[in-house]
């Protein structure tokens, strides 16, 4: 298979949701090291950067939702915190992917669950963090509204999510990177025939930065904000629930 180009649809017919499902059960065993390799390491510090802007310290023994966790590298950043003295509950729809993250921290709880309908009563959580898991969501409006209702009236929500930057030539160096470079090095290392060719295709189609902000103000969060992270390649957001 050649290199992505922006004429490649992704997912193909038969419905985004199990396609994620599948794509990501077949790269659960190389997921985190491709993490690290293609980010060249950068990825740590994000996910540090978005553990910061939770606001946890307000409420140190809370209960979290790491929404979309993966094989739970957020959910366990949060978890390794000194002043931590809370719970972390990882919920993702994949479940291959968080039983080989179930042993990255103490107070970490793995759940199997689907973003969109997720299994806890309203007003559960003191916090909530999704990391570069919005993009792969069926329903982005709907997911955002989900999230709100299971968090605490001022509790925190923070979106980890890949970005496009703007500025030359950080953006050329950018697109052919993600266009060409990622695609090849995950196959290889992954083995599977487009799950990284996927990955560029649906950061290319997501809402910028201003949009995912609208996308949260409209979902009932308040004070909404973010920041770029690396020259733009990513951005953090965060907002409290109304």
């Amino acid at each position: 298979m050649s290199p992505v180009s922006s004429k490649t649809e992704f997912p193909p017919a038969g419905g985004k949701r199990s396609y994620v499902r599948e794509m990501f059960t077949a790269i659960a065993p190389r997921y985190d090291l491709l993490n690290h390799l293609l980010s060249l390491n950068i990825d740590k510090a994000w996910r540090r950067r978005a553990v910061e802007r939770l606001a946890w310290e307000r409420v140190p023994d809370g209960v979290y939702l790491d929404c979309c966790a993966g094989t739970l590298d957020l959910a366990a950043e949060l978890c390794r915190r000194d002043a931590f003295r809370g719970r972390v509950v990882g919920a993702d729809f994949v479940v291959p992917m968080l039983r080989l993250g179930r042993g990255k921290a103490d107070r970490l709880r793995p759940v199997g669950a689907d973003a969109l309908q997720l299994p806890f009563p309203d007003a559960s959580f003191d916090g909530a963090t999704v990391g570069f898991g919005v993009r792969n969501l069926e329903d982005l409006r709907a997911g955002f509204a989900e999230l709100r209702r299971v968090l605490k009236p001022g509790a925190r929500a923070v979106i980890l999510e890949f970005t496009q930057p703007s500025a030359w030539p950080i953006r050329f160096v950018y697109l052919f990177y993600f266009r060409r470079v990622l695609p090849l090095v995950g196959r290889i290392v992954s083995k599977h025939r487009d799950a990284y060719s996927y990955l560029p295709n649906s950061v290319l189609e997501f809402p910028s930065p201003d949009d995912l902000a609208e996308l949260m103000r409209a979902a009932g969060f308040a004070d909404v904000a973010y920041d770029r992270l690396t020259f733009g390649i990513v951005a953090v957001h965060w907002g409290g629930a109304r």
